[in-house]
């Protein structure tokens, strides 16, 4: 699968990517083809973008680019079962620093799983054990209640929410948010006793499992405890670092855009 130009062409600043790859259910080994009578699958894509040098320099800041990355630093992108998000160099690496799971996982996808690689992206990938502390607990477990959330009050919405709504109504919870609370959990658990990210799941039969419906609402929730109060005795056990290194990923960040900038 490789992302339509009718669908990147509206946004030339993504001619200027320096990393893209899968993510969401295509990255975790766990995407359903829309044939599938359950399958509530997008095709979720991921890019790191350096725009040119006047967003950096310009008057006012970002001139030149604002219409594309405003001062968030992210541009959305949905078209059909396309679901695109783009990031700004800057801003992708400050959520690699807070520990951001869904942006973390850009820097340990499988080969096969990323559409770009420039020298600039590369930096990152090669340097991705900045990101990795302890800190990292509050981010996946604080995604993994908001899933926890969700899964009982969603509302359908988006290129498939009529058919999410359905399956809501089909189980009485949302199985896709029930699917992303365990496999969230897990993955947090393994990061903080390695410092690795495992985002192809292993465990993705079983997670498909939960997605499909086959998980009734109380063995979801009995392992979602399980998993929370693991994730809390990982965290405390862990010998990772409390923290990351500010001032070294600040240089990384310098010297990733630098690169980009010679590159385009």
């Amino acid at each position: 699968m490789t992302v339509p130009r009718q669908v990147t062409d509206k946004y030339p600043v993504l001619d200027r990517t320096i990393l893209s790859g899968y993510r969401g259910s295509i990255a975790h080994g766990m995407w359903t083809n829309p044939k599938t009578p359950t399958s509530i699958d997008d095709k979720d894509v991921m890019y790191v973008v350096v725009p040119e040098i006047d967003y950096y320099f310009g008057y006012p800041a970002g001139f030149g680019s604002n219409k594309v990355f405003p001062t968030n630093g992210t541009t959305e992108i949905k078209q059909d079962e396309w679901d695109i998000v783009a990031y700004e160099a800057k801003k992708f690496v400050g959520l690699l620093a807070q520990g951001n799971p869904n942006v973390l996982a850009m820097l340990w996808l499988k080969p096969q799983y990323y559409l770009t690689i420039t020298k600039a992206g590369q930096m990152l990938l090669d340097n991705r054990k900045m990101f990795v502390g302890r800190h990292v607990y509050k981010s996946f477990t604080g995604y993994a209640y908001g899933q926890l959330h969700r899964m009982t009050h969603t509302v359908g919405n988006g290129h498939l929410g009529a058919k999410r709504k359905q399956l809501v109504e089909q189980f009485g919870f949302d199985c896709k948010n029930a699917a992303h609370l365990i496999r969230l959990l897990r993955m947090g658990i393994e990061f903080l006793k390695d410092g690795e990210l495992q985002v192809e799941r292993e465990d993705a039969s079983q997670l498909l499992e939960i997605k499909r419906g086959e998980w009734s609402l109380e063995k979801i929730t009995a392992e979602a405890d399980r998993l929370f109060a693991s994730a809390e005795q990982s965290y405390l056990n862990s010998t990772l670092p409390v923290k990351v290194d500010s001032e070294a990923i600040n240089k990384l960040s310098v010297a990733v855009i630098q690169t980009a900038l010679t590159e385009f």
